[in-house]
């Protein structure tokens, strides 16, 4: 299968940064979107940025209108990568963050299966 590997989630003060890294290995031809997804206790599970395309030059970029002018996302597509700059942070940013990951395998294009990180915490607190 495919697995999302995330890194990067700890413990900020507001104001600060952090900047979170997931990547997708496995049997994978093609990762035709990634991004990154949150979720606090009691609430659902909801997209904060993703990255959508399999080619750079096609590829679009979905940001959440609550972090827009703090966080950003980037991502190396042949490294099937994705990182989230989460710059400004809030208490209310604390969350466990997941990587998503849609991925198509050899003779499937362009049908995708999705696949979840495990998830990294994300703490923002005075």
């Amino acid at each position: 299968q495919v697995q999302l590997v995330e890194s990067g989630g700890g413990l900020v003060q507001p104001g600060g940064s952090l900047r979170l890294s997931c990547t997708a290995s496995g049997s994978i031809f093609i990762v035709s979107a990634m991004g990154w997804y949150r979720q606090s206790p009691g609430k659902e599970r909801d997209l904060v940025a993703i990255i959508t395309g399999a080619v750079y030059a096609n590829a679009t970029t979905d940001i959440t209108d609550s972090v827009k002018g703090g966080f950003t996302i980037s991502r190396a597509t042949p490294k099937n990568t994705v990182d989230l700059q989460m710059n400004k942070l809030k208490p209310e940013d604390t969350a466990v963050y997941y990587c998503s990951g849609n991925v198509a395998h050899r003779g499937n294009w362009p049908s995708t299966d999705h696949y979840w990180g495990q998830g990294t915490q994300v703490t923002v607190s005075p």
